[in-house]
């Protein structure tokens, strides 16, 4: 079906502070998720049943960075033919794009998530008017 995927909107129930990461991801994996969790926490689009999709991402972001490491490390060719990791580069990298966009870190899913409204201050209350 085409046309314009619907909007993430600020789910009641929203994360108000950030999960730690799970121990079992890799350390180039609990990096990903330190730096965009925070974001998503702040947004309060991040809930409890996301939080798997949130592995995920993080997972495949550690296993691309793993993937080229070996890589450059081995080089793009080994014994004529094209370096293996190639596969899980290519097949991860198509699983961070699919979770980026579902978690709104995307440039074109940002914008639609809304963002929270902001706690109305009255100027006059410390007058007592």
């Amino acid at each position: 079906m085409r046309g314009r995927k619907p909007e993430l909107q600020v789910i009641a129930g929203g994360m108000a502070k950030a999960p730690r990461p799970p121990a079992w991801l890799p350390e180039e994996a609990r990096a990903e998720w330190r730096r965009v969790v925070p974001g998503l926490v702040s947004r309060r689009v991040l809930t409890a049943d996301m939080v798997s999709i949130l592995e995920t991402y993080c997972l495949h972001v550690g296993l691309v960075k793993r993937a080229w490491a070996a890589i450059a490390a081995e080089g793009e060719y080994v014994e004529g033919k094209r370096h293996a990791a190639f596969t899980t580069l290519t097949q991860s990298t198509a699983e961070v794009r699919r979770g980026a966009a579902e978690l709104g870190l995307t440039p074109t899913s940002r914008p639609k998530l809304p963002n929270l409204p902001e706690e109305e201050v009255d100027a006059f209350a410390e007058l007592d008017i």
